[in-house]
């Protein structure tokens, strides 16, 4: 693919975007049958197509796939083997997921021209967005974006995130001037493998320039929330740099004292001192509104377990600021955007684009509007229960399942989406959840989207209190006969940013907390809870502030990346459950039983 010809401004993005939905199922079978030519001669197609390209033959002969089925093949490419295994194409890097959702980073086979895919996404972007919102190109965009440290494979490919080989790609360092994408972050800032000092410039940047920013952003919900974290304790500081002109000593990274240095060029009393007097403040509450007084929105993945932290931004921007959410992407492939980007975050729907990679869908049942998995992760599904992109039917759930030009064929990506419109001939989807995040102690298997909503519930009743849940994760306590669900709430009373919001709370509400989550909870969880007593009453563990911000430290200490790290919603390691643990400073259990009545046969 010609990356020149993915470029797209304005109208012609615009006009694309109509093309593309125009006919999607012209592009999906165009594009399956260059994916076969590129790759007919692989091992992997060879095992069930013998060097043919025939699209229906791929459908009735390669079987869908999951991780673990790819992965002694992406294993022998890591380890030096030709990536004709797989892809007829050089493999040029293996891209790692975050690993907080599955419990272990996932290697993704990635060639040259995925790069030209990813940026032709990027460039939909801002045309969309300017539909809305005009004039973004007059002014900053205050985006916070990191790189992790990238490793080897034993046979020399880089391995690292999908953001950070977008951001250390020519695509990012060599992009021409753009107005409508004009970031206070230097480019050195972002590329540094020191979180804490890529954190601290860009923030120190952002200050800077904060009567020029339009709009504020991070990829995700939760990196945006742990940069207004990093600012409540290191504001001061960062106003002595901007009275001084002096970049403190702590940076050490040579290519951010040199971008800084520039923009720190004078000292500035009069910004360091409007600064103070907004930080000081007993309450953060409106904070990036008062620190970025011209920004119109802000911009992260909300979707998902990203739906958490929307409170908390709306918190801090007071509800004045729009939460955009634009594109739904992974490790594995950029899926599509948001043509709608200014609606609510619940009513978030994504277009998928039929030119980025060839999509099926694995349905699954539903009872009443009620999602239910009816296949496991690992198992093998039939050829026929696929259904293509235009196939699809309004309101049904499905699996999506992707073949792309990297070598991935008919893969499972565990992500679960609803049908609820569509886009000329397109579909739209809203994300529901990971299909592979549940907590489960007996027969009951609860979902990242049951669990979510069941926390959306419960949390209502800490409202009238003025307290506010800003994180939470799951863990299943099996030390005890039954075992019980335990959930890890962090509080935050509305009036302080420091003060724990448990600390003001009658210990009979968060009680209440415990049995409203349990009744949201789907007919089984109830029926072991109440009849079969096969599970205890579920737990909440009011945890320390700053506690979740520990836990993300472990998982990046780890391997996981700041840019991708996403809280687990179910705790699988043992020393992020020893840390929750040790944060522990009270504990409240459900009353009584759930509501559960015997449905008849």
């Amino acid at each position: 693919m010609d990356g020149k010809k993915l470029e797209y401004k304005g109208e012609e993005a615009l006009k694309e975007i109509e093309s593309l939905t125009m006919k999607p199922d012209e592009v999906q079978e165009d594009l399956l049958e260059q994916i076969l030519s590129q790759n007919k001669d692989t091992d992997y197609l060879n095992k069930y197509m013998k060097g043919t390209i025939n699209t229906r033959e791929f459908k009735s002969c390669v079987p869908v796939t999951t991780y673990e089925g790819i992965l002694p093949y992406i294993q022998r490419i890591a380890n030096g083997e030709d990536s004709s295994l797989i892809t007829g194409h050089p493999i040029t890097e293996m891209l790692c997921s975050s690993g907080t959702s599955a419990g272990k980073p996932k290697l993704t086979p990635s060639i040259a021209e995925d790069l030209d895919r990813r940026t032709f996404v990027y460039n939909l972007i801002m045309p969309i967005i300017n539909k809305y919102v005009p004039d973004l190109d007059e002014g900053k965009a205050m985006y916070l974006y990191f790189v992790k440290a990238e490793m080897l494979t034993p046979s020399g490919l880089p391995a690292r995130t999908v953001l950070t080989s977008y951001y250390k790609s020519k695509h990012f360092k060599c992009r021409t001037r753009d107005p409508w994408n004009d970031f206070t972050s230097p480019d050195q800032t972002i590329l540094s493998n020191d979180s804490n000092q890529s954190m601290h410039c860009q923030l120190l940047a952002g200050l800077i320039y904060r009567h020029q920013v339009l709009r504020l952003g991070a990829v995700f919900a939760s990196a945006l929330l742990r940069a207004i974290s990093f600012l409540e304790r290191n504001w001061k500081l960062l106003c002595e740099e901007i009275r001084s002109g002096q970049l403190c000593s702590s940076i050490t990274d040579a290519a951010c004292r040199s971008c800084m240095s520039t923009i720190l060029s004078s000292s500035d009393p009069c910004l360091a001192d409007e600064i103070i007097e907004i930080c000081s403040q007993n309450s953060w509450k409106g904070i990036l509104c008062q620190l970025w007084p011209k920004a119109m929105y802000i911009e992260a993945v909300i979707t998902g377990s990203m739906a958490q932290y929307v409170p908390a931004l709306e918190h801090y921007s007071d509800g004045k600021l729009p939460l955009v959410c634009t594109m739904y992407a992974s490790s594995e492939c950029y899926f599509g955007v948001n043509l709608k980007p200014f609606c609510d975050p619940a009513d978030v729907a994504f277009t998928l684009l039929p030119n980025m990679a060839y999509f099926e869908f694995l349905p699954l049942g539903h009872n009443n509007g009620t999602l239910v998995m009816n296949y496991d992760e690992e198992e093998q599904v039939s050829n026929d229960k696929l259904v293509d992109l235009v196939h699809v039917k309004l309101g049904c759930f499905y699996e999506l399942v992707i073949t792309t030009f990297a070598g991935l064929y008919r893969y499972r990506i565990g992500d679960v989406l609803q049908v609820v419109g569509f886009y000329n001939k397109a579909p739209q989807f809203r994300f529901i959840c990971r299909r592979n995040v549940v907590i489960s102690i007996d027969s009951e298997k609860t979902n990242e989207d049951d669990l979510h909503r069941s926390v959306t519930m419960a949390k209502k009743l800490l409202e009238p209190y003025d307290v506010l849940l800003v994180e939470y994760t799951s863990y299943p306590d099996t030390s005890s006969v039954p075992g019980h669900y335990v959930l890890y709430w962090e509080l935050l009373h509305c009036g302080s940013k420091i003060e724990s919001g448990a600390q003001s709370l009658d210990p009979n509400v968060l009680q209440e907390c415990c049995i409203a989550v349990e009744e949201q909870l789907d007919y089984v969880y109830r029926r072991c809870r109440s009849h079969d007593k096969s599970v205890g009453p579920l737990e909440i563990c009011v945890v320390e502030p700053g506690t979740f911000d520990a836990l993300m430290d472990l998982f990046i200490s780890q391997g996981a990346s700041i840019n991708q790290y996403k809280t687990p919603r179910c705790i699988k390691s043992k020393k992020a459950l020893k840390l929750l643990k040790s944060k522990v400073t009270a504990s409240f259990f459900s009353p009584r039983d759930p509501k559960w009545v015997p449905k008849m046969c």
